[in-house]
């Protein structure tokens, strides 16, 4: 497994883990900013981006696949942050791998399982037939019928890739994420208490991390500090980038 990564930076190692549909490059903007006092390694998870397209998708694999990346970058402790989805994969990594993480961030996620949410992006996107378009402005009609949400269907739109041959195609794979959606609003299993250092930030108008999750995030992070953001909502890093930023170079030890 080689997980498609970025690399930008010098200094202490930072990997950075995006959300579902995501890629690395939604957090490049952020990435930056820290690249002066960090090695910062934006990564493409299983599935997404150009990382391998496998039929098998959860949490305990994507954590193996993160191990096998710092091993194969011969990193072998880094500060792990994950939005959503990442920050999902960071939780899990840490509790198999704890001597691995130096500080753990999570941004807009807890443990437990979620509700579905996504199940008319994944009708809309599997409707859209990829071969009979010729633009990606053919593409945006289309899917404006079903998402209305402009920034979501350009968020969505970034995985759309033209093929050599013409037509276009999906940079992640859609078929199984689709197949194991339920494996990702699943909740994490039970582990041992993360005993490293820990920042939980969440949206002010987000509903992901609500006040009756604290308890039991304390309980499976001890050290965990939480931040809101009160002006963003789940995508805090697109939305309030400067709070966010303040707060990673505080938790991070280089304000």
């Amino acid at each position: 497994m080689q997980l498609n990564f970025k690399a930008i930076g010098q200094g202490p190692p930072l990997v950075i883990l995006h959300g579902l549909f995501g890629m690395l490059d939604n957090w490049q903007t952020i990435a930056r900013k820290l690249s002066d006092e960090f090695s910062i390694y934006l990564v493409d998870l299983r599935n997404h981006g150009r990382s391998p397209h496998l039929p098998d998708f959860n949490y305990a694999l994507m954590a193996e696949d993160l191990n096998e990346f710092l091993e194969s970058q011969w990193i072998y402790k880094a500060h792990i942050m994950g939005h959503s989805m990442g920050g999902k994969a960071a939780m899990q990594f840490a509790a198999d791998y704890p001597d691995k993480v130096d500080k753990l961030i999570v941004v807009d996620m807890g443990v437990r399982a979620y509700a579905g949410g996504h199940e008319a992006i994944f009708d809309a996107l599997l409707a859209l037939d990829l071969q009979s378009i010729d633009s990606r402005q053919q593409a945006d009609a289309f899917l404006a019928d079903r998402i209305e949400d402009v920034g979501v269907r350009q968020f969505l739109m970034k995985n759309l890739s033209r093929k050599k041959e013409g037509g276009f195609r999906w940079k992640m794979n859609l078929p199984a994420i689709h197949a194991h959606y339920a494996d990702i609003l699943a909740a994490l299993p039970p582990a041992d208490p993360f005993e490293g250092e820990t920042l939980f930030v969440r949206g002010g108008r987000s509903n992901y991390v609500h006040p009756t999750d604290l308890p039991s995030l304390r309980q499976r992070f001890p050290q965990a500090q939480l931040k809101t953001v009160e002006a963003a909502g789940h995508w805090v890093h697109a939305e309030a980038p400067k709070e966010l930023l303040t707060i990673l170079k505080g938790f991070l030890g280089v304000e």
